[in-house]
């Protein structure tokens, strides 16, 4: 299925939003389902179950870190299971989180994460799913021991939660997969090319940035913007347009839904959410002061030095996202940040 789902990059948000009117491109993404209760108690976690297509179904033996177990706080640990909240209501944006082609299952990277953390910690996965303001309503609540839903780490949101790192916030250029462009950072590689970005979003601010600054050296590059990401795909197929420069996951996603079409698409380099200055970062999101997020940053670093986080990646294809280790309360994008 090589069809495009548009999206917008709500950085401050740190979320994945569908355009108004847009009807998700899976044909198993119902929204009706609002909680999957079936995380495995014997480490068991089948990555990519159920996400038509999404993934490569991929199933992990994850053993219990029972120190670990030991250090969380006693109401999660008596509870015997993790709560885990996701805000993909009501639409879901894969390949993040979505309702599964069993019409019931939430599945995509974010919620399969969770369920691996769950399996480390020796507990549980109850994924739950909300709306994105109702996740963080639910954290602030206790109904949700950890937020795993694509938030990206702010020093305001350091204000009012605690986060254990698992994620490069990141935006990409997708291009044919025969084509020659590859972009390393640098924007003079941009100079006359003629690309694509979604109005009104990061990644629009981020290239208009840069195509001021060629412009003050004498270069440039032209933009196109299309109605919707049909549209885009099509100018690319066309040769209209040489990129389209948009959020990672969302063109990691159209990568692999393109695979065995008459024109396949690849990534041909990343940028930082954050811009230059800083990586951004997604995290587990956990209320501040609840002693949960230390015990699940552990989990994560397990994850990463036994192989099992690369599997997860992989499956996801977003491997070029992947963190060397998990950290609690990093450097956040700043106040003033927009």
């Amino acid at each position: 299925m090589s069809t495009i789902t548009p999206i917008r990059w709500r950085h401050r948000a740190g979320a994945l939003v569908l355009a108004a009117g847009v009807v998700v491109a899976l044909a198993g993404c119902a929204a009706n389902a609002s909680a999957d209760t079936s995380g495995t108690a014997d480490g068991t976690v089948t990555i990519g179950a159920h996400s038509n297509g999404a993934a490569t179904e991929t199933t992990v033996q994850v053993t219990e870190d029972t120190e670990l177990h030991d250090v969380l706080p006693a109401d999660v640990r008596d509870s015997g299971k993790l709560t885990i909240g996701v805000g993909a209501l009501p639409s879901g944006f894969p390949p993040l989180a979505f309702t599964g082609d069993d019409q019931k299952t939430l599945t995509g990277s974010e919620p399969d994460l969770g369920r691996l953390v769950a399996a480390k910690l020796g507990l549980e996965a109850d994924v739950q799913n909300a709306t994105w303001d109702n996740l963080f309503v639910g954290i602030d609540s206790g109904k949700y021991d950890a937020g795993f839903s694509n938030v990206t780490v702010t020093e305001q949101r350091k204000d009012k939660y605690d986060f254990a790192s698992y994620r490069q916030d990141n935006l990409a250029f997708q291009v044919l997969s025969t084509s020659s462009f590859t972009f390393d950072g640098d924007p003079s590689v941009l100079a006359g090319t003629t690309l694509s970005v979604s109005s009104g979003t990061n990644q629009e601010k981020i290239l208009l940035e840069w195509q001021k600054e060629l412009q003050a050296k004498g270069e440039d590059f032209t933009i196109k913007y299309y109605p919707d990401g049909n549209a885009i795909k099509l100018a690319l197929d066309s040769g209209k347009i040489d990129a389209y420069f948009g959020p990672n996951p969302t063109i990691a996603y159209q990568n692999t839904q393109s695979k065995g079409t008459a024109e396949p698409t690849k990534t041909a380099g990343t940028y930082s959410g954050a811009g230059s200055s800083l990586q951004g970062l997604i995290a587990a999101t956990t209320k501040k002061g609840s002693g949960i997020a230390k015990p699940v940053a552990a989990a994560i670093n397990e994850l990463i030095e036994d192989g099992t986080y690369a599997k997860w990646l992989e499956a996801y294809n977003l491997s070029n996202e992947a963190v060397k280790t998990s950290e609690v309360n990093p450097e956040g994008l700043p106040l003033d940040n927009s």
